[in-house]
């Protein structure tokens, strides 16, 4: 006790108990806080208003790209349409974008990239030109001013078109078409300034000097490609491209839809139709932007390519019903100016499944053949005999003949004030014949059918009495032709099908209905005869045609994915009457190629195996009103028992006689193709 007491008692009181070293440590962190201090007054003063504008300048925003499109694969896994990818120069433009900023780039691109200028007008030129400072100041000396700015840039526009631009250099035009491509772009959208052929010299100098062209980047971009051949181009359908932006008449619809303006978009046909799932899913990107300058990209989601559509038609059998359809056109066309070409279709006549849609079109003035197999749903004709199965079959509904009572007489049609109507193996009655329903199929007998008409019509025929039916006949023999898809849509899965044509149906044109019932009055499409044969060939079922089998996902690979949608048979309506019915029907297609009649019309296709069934046609038409043509038709189906196959074929415009079985030799063919690609 005593030492601590000394202890203590020998302290100094008046010296600090803190060591050296830690006073000389707060010394330190005094002056590192002053300076921090010192630090963050100079900026608050000097630079405070810098950096508010800064943050707030600064934008996060998610931008959007298109990816591939999916494929169109035929029934055997064959590629109808696939994409083929380019590397491309693109440019991805920033917010609120300097016209003088986009001049520069474009200015400097054009040293290291050519691109296209047929496509450049005096307005992109004029816009490229007045993107330049001094040249828009000195322009603005030459105008009128305003304060509208829309009117003086148009007076400025004007003044350079009419002035300044007509002695354009070859890289002037190429700068002004680069421009014109950037300057069309949407804030954080990215623009192909060169989709394909770009040269590897360009995507080396581009690249070394990427860094001083803001937005300018190395892409890749794509374009339908059709490996196996274009037999079905027309069917099949386009895309638009970048530069045609979105369809006029769709353009909100689509926007709305989450696509952008300058979007390749199916613009017809089947890429019209399966848009939705070809399209894919947009790639996402992150887009940092300061000042409205893009400083940095990260990709979130890489995009999902479109899903794929699977077809039912076999592409080689396709290709080879198109060349037998076009070379039957340009056979049918020799020596007959006026034939206008011809079609096909081939169908399951249970599934509604389409084998082929195969059609030419001949250019009467020139005689110049093309491909035209979208004709089969959007062209009509009149048909001829190819439907008196159909009026027959009204005739059974109605009560006015019955399978077992339903004998008549072939004679020729004499009503008061027009001239005869007969059968084509009876102009002047010397053939006379007595006919049951079968039989006048068999001989495809006019007088018969329009006696069933005017039975149907309550009016009964004396000859030179006059004509007096109600015009309800005409909506009632119609009404039977559109049970089995005559004259109505027939529900086909391609957009642009027409229904046909319907002639006037008034007292004045009374004596029509008559023509109406064998054919010769209102016209068809060739897929309507196909789904009424089909309809006919199946008992009863009138089936959607359909040229899309599956919806299928896409592979790691790329190869065509698993089915995600299989597309199944669509029956529109049922034909509910007795089999007798169709009985008498179905033997009348079968004597029409294998019956013992003298007038037969389809002894031509007897040799075929497996045996067919068939009803041809022949319309008396004319072409430009004055010049008598003819439109041969067939519709048929195989094997007779179980059928598998329903095929409908067309020439319009042929001479009086003059190949007078194209439409059995096309038939033909098609049939031999089938069995070849289809037997097993």
């Amino acid at each position: 006790m005593k030492l601590f007491k000394k202890v203590t008692a020998n302290r100094d009181p008046n010296k600090s108990h803190i060591p050296f070293r830690l006073n000389f440590l707060f010394f330190i962190v005094f002056l590192l806080f002053a300076a921090l201090i010192g630090q963050l007054a100079y900026l608050q003063v000097d630079y405070g208003n810098k950096f508010a504008t800064e943050v707030n300048s600064a934008n996060n925003t998610t931008a959007t790209a298109s990816v591939q499109r999916g494929s169109v694969y035929d029934s055997t896994g064959r590629v109808m349409v696939g994409n083929k990818s380019h590397q491309a120069i693109q440019y991805t433009k920033g917010l609120n974008v300097a016209s003088t900023k986009m001049y520069s780039i474009a200015t400097k691109l054009s040293n290291y990239l050519t691109v296209p200028t047929d496509t450049l007008t005096d307005r992109n030129k004029a816009d490229y030109y007045l993107s330049n400072a001094k040249n828009l100041k000195a322009v603005a000396k030459h105008v009128k001013t305003s304060s509208d700015s829309e009117v003086l840039y148009d007076r400025e526009v004007k003044y350079t078109t009419d002035h300044l631009i007509d002695d354009f250099t070859v890289d002037q035009k190429n700068a002004a078409e680069i421009y014109a491509k950037m300057s069309g772009a949407y804030s954080l959208s990215t623009v192909n300034i060169k989709a394909t052929g770009v040269t590897s010299k360009e995507l080396a100098e581009i690249g070394e000097h990427q860094s001083q062209m803001p937005g300018i980047k190395v892409g890749t971009s794509w374009t339908r490609s059709y490996p196996n051949g274009t037999s079905l181009s027309s069917v099949l359908g386009t895309v638009t491209t970048e530069k045609q932006g979105l369809p006029s008449d769709d353009i909100k619809t689509l926007l709305a839809q989450g696509y952008s303006r300058d979007d390749s978009v199916g613009q017809s046909q089947l890429e019209k139709q399966y848009e939705n799932v070809l399209r894919g899913t947009k790639s996402q990107t992150e887009v940092k932007t300061q000042d409205g300058v893009i400083k940095k990209e990260i990709k979130k989601y890489g995009g999902q390519k479109g899903d794929n559509v699977g077809l039912t038609m076999n592409a080689k059998f396709q290709e080879k019903v198109q060349s037998i359809v076009m070379s039957q056109a340009k056979s049918a066309g020799s020596g007959n100016s006026y034939s206008v070409g011809g079609y096909a279709v081939v169908l399951n006549p249970t599934t509604g499944a389409v084998y082929a849609l195969a059609g030419a079109n001949r250019d009467v003035k020139t005689g110049k053949v093309t491909e035209n197999a979208l004709g089969t749903i959007n062209q009509s004709f009149v048909m001829g005999s190819v439907v008196k199965g159909a009026t027959v079959m009204g005739a059974l509904q109605s009560g006015v003949i019955t399978p077992t009572s339903s004998a008549l007489t072939d004679t020729p049609i004499k009503l008061k004030g027009t001239a005869a109507k007969t059968s084509w193996f009876n102009k002047a009655g010397a053939q006379s014949i007595g006919l049951d329903a079968s039989t006048a199929m068999e001989v495809s007998s006019n007088s018969y059918m329009m006696q069933l008409a005017m039975k149907e019509g309550g009016f009964q025929y004396a000859s030179g009495k006059a004509l007096d039916m109600p015009t309800s006949i005409f909506s009632k023999l119609r009404g039977y032709f559109n049970q089995f898809g005559l004259g109505v849509s027939t529900g086909i899965d391609l957009p642009g099908e027409a229904t046909g044509y319907e002639g006037t149906a008034d007292q004045a044109h009374i004596g029509n209905a008559l023509d109406l019932s064998f054919g010769n009055y209102d016209s068809y499409t060739t897929i309507q005869v196909a789904q009424y044969i089909a309809t006919m060939a199946n008992g009863g079922k009138r089936v959607a045609p359909h040229v899309v089998s599956s919806i299928t996902g896409t592979n790691a690979d790329g190869s065509q994915g698993k089915t995600k949608v299989n597309v199944g048979t669509r029956v529109l309506n049922t034909i509910d009457v007795p089999s007798s019915y169709f009985d008498v029907v179905h033997t009348g297609y079968w004597d029409v190629v294998h019956g013992s009649n003298q007038y037969k019309t389809g002894r031509t296709l007897a040799g075929l195996s497996p045996a067919v069934a068939a009803k041809s046609g022949t319309a008396e038409t004319f072409y430009n009103a004055s010049t008598p043509t003819e439109t041969l038709s067939l519709a048929t189906y195989a094997p007779f028992k179980n059928p598998k196959v329903a095929i409908a074929v067309v020439f319009p415009g042929m001479n009086n006689g003059t190949n007078s079985t194209v439409n059995l030799q096309t038939a033909i063919q098609i049939y031999k193709a089938f069995w070849k690609y289809y037997a097993k």
